[in-house]
């Protein structure tokens, strides 16, 4: 099977490629021995989530603790600064020659 590389670096692959594979929007791409490998992932947002928090061991109270935090407001508003108001041009008299 052939696939064309377009100036902007997008290949179009195969309807009898993708179609070998399951269904997929996402390819891991590799690069081995001068040859470009493509395979099919799943992307699984929420999984990779709660993967994570399990693997840090948070607790309910922590991530609660967590969003309170990141829902304080600053005390102290942060400084405004003033605008200097707007000058009106300097008329400058020439001397006439």
């Amino acid at each position: 099977m052939l696939a064309k590389l377009t100036s902007k670096n997008q290949l179009t692959l195969p309807k009898a490629a993708t179609a070998a594979v399951e269904a997929t929007e996402y390819f891991d791409v590799q690069t081995r021995d001068g040859a470009i490998v493509l395979t099919p992932v799943r992307v699984q947002r929420a999984d990779a989530v709660r993967a994570k928090l399990a693997e840090l061991a948070l607790s309910d109270a922590d991530i609660e603790n967590a969003v309170q935090w990141a829902r304080q407001r600053v005390a102290e508003p942060v400084a405004k600064y003033k605008r200097k108001p707007a000058t009106k041009p300097r008329k400058t008299s020439r001397a006439k020659s």
